[in-house]
Protein backbone atom coordinates (compact mmCIF):
# COMPACT_ATOMS: atom_id res chain seq x y z
CA UNK A 1 0.00 0.00 0.00
CA UNK A 2 0.72 3.33 -0.40
CA UNK A 3 0.02 4.89 3.23
CA UNK A 4 2.20 8.38 3.82
CA UNK A 5 -0.22 8.92 7.03
CA UNK A 6 -0.51 6.72 9.90
CA UNK A 7 -3.11 7.56 12.52
CA UNK A 8 -2.65 5.74 15.54
CA UNK A 9 -4.30 4.36 18.80
CA UNK A 10 -2.68 4.77 21.91
CA UNK A 11 -3.76 2.36 24.61
CA UNK A 12 -3.25 -1.13 23.49
CA UNK A 13 -1.00 -0.15 20.28
CA UNK A 14 1.52 1.74 21.54
CA UNK A 15 1.48 1.74 24.75
CA UNK A 16 0.63 -1.36 27.14
CA UNK A 17 -1.44 0.33 29.89
CA UNK A 18 -3.47 -3.54 30.08
CA UNK A 19 -2.11 -3.39 34.11
CA UNK A 20 -2.57 0.46 34.42
CA UNK A 21 -6.11 0.02 33.52
CA UNK A 22 -7.26 -2.75 35.06
CA UNK A 23 -5.95 -1.62 38.61
CA UNK A 24 -6.81 1.98 37.82
CA UNK A 25 -10.48 0.82 37.58
CA UNK A 26 -10.29 -2.21 40.34
CA UNK A 27 -9.19 0.70 42.69
CA UNK A 28 -12.05 3.00 41.84
CA UNK A 29 -14.83 0.50 42.29
CA UNK A 30 -13.58 -0.51 45.40
CA UNK A 31 -13.46 2.84 46.62
CA UNK A 32 -17.52 3.36 45.19
CA UNK A 33 -18.57 0.03 46.72
CA UNK A 34 -19.53 -0.98 42.71
CA UNK A 35 -18.77 -4.84 42.21
CA UNK A 36 -15.90 -5.18 40.55
CA UNK A 37 -16.49 -7.11 36.79
CA UNK A 38 -14.29 -9.46 35.44
CA UNK A 39 -11.13 -8.39 33.42
CA UNK A 40 -12.51 -9.24 30.23
CA UNK A 41 -15.34 -7.06 30.88
CA UNK A 42 -13.19 -3.91 31.89
CA UNK A 43 -10.74 -4.35 28.78
CA UNK A 44 -14.12 -4.44 26.58
CA UNK A 45 -14.05 -0.77 27.58
CA UNK A 46 -10.65 0.34 26.34
CA UNK A 47 -10.83 3.07 23.53
CA UNK A 48 -14.30 4.43 24.54
CA UNK A 49 -14.27 8.23 26.28
CA UNK A 50 -14.13 7.63 30.40
CA UNK A 51 -18.15 8.19 30.74
CA UNK A 52 -19.03 5.41 27.96
CA UNK A 53 -16.30 2.75 29.82
CA UNK A 54 -18.56 3.16 33.19
CA UNK A 55 -21.90 2.85 31.26
CA UNK A 56 -20.84 0.35 29.50
CA UNK A 57 -19.80 -1.74 32.65
CA UNK A 58 -23.13 -0.49 34.63
CA UNK A 59 -26.15 0.54 32.23
CA UNK A 60 -27.77 2.12 35.15
CA UNK A 61 -24.71 4.07 36.33
CA UNK A 62 -26.20 7.63 37.41
CA UNK A 63 -25.44 10.02 34.68
CA UNK A 64 -25.36 12.81 37.09
CA UNK A 65 -21.89 11.08 38.81
CA UNK A 66 -20.21 10.68 35.69
CA UNK A 67 -18.34 14.07 36.15
CA UNK A 68 -17.03 12.96 39.95
CA UNK A 69 -16.17 9.14 38.60
CA UNK A 70 -13.81 10.64 35.57
CA UNK A 71 -12.02 12.84 38.08
CA UNK A 72 -11.36 10.44 40.45
CA UNK A 73 -10.35 7.43 37.65
CA UNK A 74 -7.61 10.23 36.39
CA UNK A 75 -6.49 10.41 39.86
CA UNK A 76 -5.77 6.93 40.54
CA UNK A 77 -4.44 6.43 37.56
CA UNK A 78 -1.88 9.37 37.96
CA UNK A 79 -0.83 7.84 41.13
CA UNK A 80 0.01 4.23 40.08
CA UNK A 81 1.77 5.67 37.08
CA UNK A 82 5.14 5.56 39.25
CA UNK A 83 4.51 1.66 40.15
CA UNK A 84 2.23 0.44 37.59
CA UNK A 85 3.21 3.01 34.62
CA UNK A 86 2.63 1.85 31.28
CA UNK A 87 5.60 0.81 28.60
CA UNK A 88 5.92 0.79 24.81
CA UNK A 89 5.16 -2.69 23.32
CA UNK A 90 8.12 -4.04 22.07
CA UNK A 91 9.76 -2.54 18.75
CA UNK A 92 7.54 0.49 19.20
CA UNK A 93 9.97 2.92 19.84
CA UNK A 94 12.26 1.85 17.02
CA UNK A 95 9.60 1.36 14.19
CA UNK A 96 8.33 4.99 15.49
CA UNK A 97 11.99 6.37 14.52
CA UNK A 98 12.22 4.59 11.34
CA UNK A 99 8.91 5.36 9.83
CA UNK A 100 9.57 8.76 10.94
CA UNK A 101 12.77 8.77 9.32
CA UNK A 102 11.42 7.10 5.95
CA UNK A 103 8.91 10.07 5.72
CA UNK A 104 5.77 9.10 7.04
CA UNK A 105 3.44 11.65 9.32
CA UNK A 106 2.66 9.98 12.52
CA UNK A 107 -0.50 11.15 14.65
CA UNK A 108 -2.02 9.29 17.56
CA UNK A 109 -6.11 9.34 17.72
CA UNK A 110 -6.92 8.57 21.47
CA UNK A 111 -10.08 8.87 23.35
CA UNK A 112 -7.99 9.34 26.69
CA UNK A 113 -7.89 12.55 28.10
CA UNK A 114 -5.32 15.01 25.92
CA UNK A 115 -3.26 15.98 29.17
CA UNK A 116 -2.79 12.42 30.25
CA UNK A 117 -2.06 11.46 26.23
CA UNK A 118 0.31 14.18 25.80
CA UNK A 119 2.17 12.84 28.87
CA UNK A 120 2.45 10.09 28.26
CA UNK A 121 3.57 10.16 24.90
CA UNK A 122 6.87 12.71 25.65
CA UNK A 123 7.82 10.33 28.93
CA UNK A 124 7.62 6.94 26.28
CA UNK A 125 10.13 9.10 24.27
CA UNK A 126 7.50 9.33 20.92
CA UNK A 127 7.18 12.82 21.36
CA UNK A 128 9.59 13.95 18.70
CA UNK A 129 7.96 11.28 15.69
CA UNK A 130 4.65 11.96 16.41
CA UNK A 131 3.42 15.41 14.89
CA UNK A 132 -0.32 15.17 15.83
CA UNK A 133 -2.43 13.77 18.30
CA UNK A 134 -5.93 13.70 19.30
CA UNK A 135 -7.38 13.16 23.21
CA UNK A 136 -10.70 13.33 24.39
CA UNK A 137 -11.37 16.63 24.27
CA UNK A 138 -10.44 17.66 20.80
CA UNK A 139 -12.82 15.98 19.22
CA UNK A 140 -16.52 15.07 19.38
CA UNK A 141 -18.21 12.71 18.43
CA UNK A 142 -15.57 9.74 19.48
CA UNK A 143 -14.77 6.25 18.46
CA UNK A 144 -16.14 4.45 16.64
CA UNK A 145 -17.03 7.24 14.98
CA UNK A 146 -15.31 8.59 12.02
CA UNK A 147 -14.88 12.28 13.15
CA UNK A 148 -11.31 11.71 14.56
CA UNK A 149 -9.89 10.28 11.24
CA UNK A 150 -11.82 13.08 9.30
CA UNK A 151 -10.13 15.63 11.71
CA UNK A 152 -6.88 14.61 11.27
CA UNK A 153 -7.24 14.09 7.48
CA UNK A 154 -8.35 17.44 7.15
CA UNK A 155 -5.85 19.35 9.48
CA UNK A 156 -3.08 17.23 7.96
CA UNK A 157 -4.00 18.19 4.64
CA UNK A 158 -4.02 13.69 3.45
CA UNK A 159 -6.53 12.25 1.79
CA UNK A 160 -8.41 9.05 3.49
CA UNK A 161 -6.58 7.06 0.67
CA UNK A 162 -3.60 8.75 1.52
CA UNK A 163 -3.91 6.86 5.40
CA UNK A 164 -3.84 4.31 7.57
CA UNK A 165 -5.48 3.35 10.66
CA UNK A 166 -3.72 1.30 13.47
CA UNK A 167 -5.57 -0.47 16.36
CA UNK A 168 -6.29 -2.70 18.93
CA UNK A 169 -9.96 -2.67 19.56
CA UNK A 170 -13.06 -2.88 17.57
CA UNK A 171 -13.91 0.61 17.76
CA UNK A 172 -10.49 2.06 15.67
CA UNK A 173 -10.96 -0.36 13.58
CA UNK A 174 -14.77 0.60 12.79
CA UNK A 175 -13.20 4.23 13.16
CA UNK A 176 -11.22 4.21 10.02
CA UNK A 177 -13.65 2.34 8.12
CA UNK A 178 -16.22 4.74 8.79
CA UNK A 179 -13.92 7.53 7.21
CA UNK A 180 -12.94 5.39 3.90
CA UNK A 181 -9.87 4.54 5.43
CA UNK A 182 -7.59 1.29 4.97
CA UNK A 183 -7.37 -0.30 8.85
CA UNK A 184 -5.17 -2.27 9.93
CA UNK A 185 -5.58 -4.10 13.57
CA UNK A 186 -3.07 -5.27 16.39
CA UNK A 187 -3.39 -8.80 17.60
CA UNK A 188 -1.16 -8.11 20.93
CA UNK A 189 -3.60 -5.28 22.78
CA UNK A 190 -7.15 -5.51 24.76
CA UNK A 191 -8.80 -7.41 22.13
CA UNK A 192 -8.70 -10.42 19.71
CA UNK A 193 -7.88 -11.16 16.42
CA UNK A 194 -11.47 -12.58 15.49
CA UNK A 195 -13.05 -9.62 17.12
CA UNK A 196 -10.96 -7.18 14.86
CA UNK A 197 -11.26 -9.06 11.78
CA UNK A 198 -14.85 -8.94 12.82
CA UNK A 199 -14.96 -5.18 12.56
CA UNK A 200 -13.62 -5.46 9.25
CA UNK A 201 -9.83 -4.65 9.57
CA UNK A 202 -7.97 -4.76 6.26
CA UNK A 203 -5.01 -6.19 7.87
CA UNK A 204 -3.43 -8.09 11.63
CA UNK A 205 -0.34 -7.85 12.65
CA UNK A 206 0.87 -9.58 15.68
CA UNK A 207 3.80 -7.29 16.48
CA UNK A 208 4.45 -3.61 15.98
CA UNK A 209 7.82 -4.13 13.95
CA UNK A 210 5.13 -5.67 11.14
CA UNK A 211 3.37 -2.98 10.17
CA UNK A 212 6.54 -1.88 8.10
CA UNK A 213 6.10 -5.47 6.12
CA UNK A 214 2.21 -4.14 5.22
CA UNK A 215 3.53 -0.33 4.16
Amino acid sequence: MRAKLIILDFDGTLGDTREIILRTNQELLRLKGYPIPSDRVILDTVGLPLEQCFLAMFPDFPREELPEWVAAYRQIFEDLRSSVGPSLFPGVLETMERLYREGYRLSVASSRGRASLRSLLSDLGLGAYVCYALGKEDVFPAKPEPEPVLKTLRDLGFSAGEALVVGDMPVDILMGRRAGVLTCGVSYGNSSREALLEAGADYIIDDFPSLIDIL
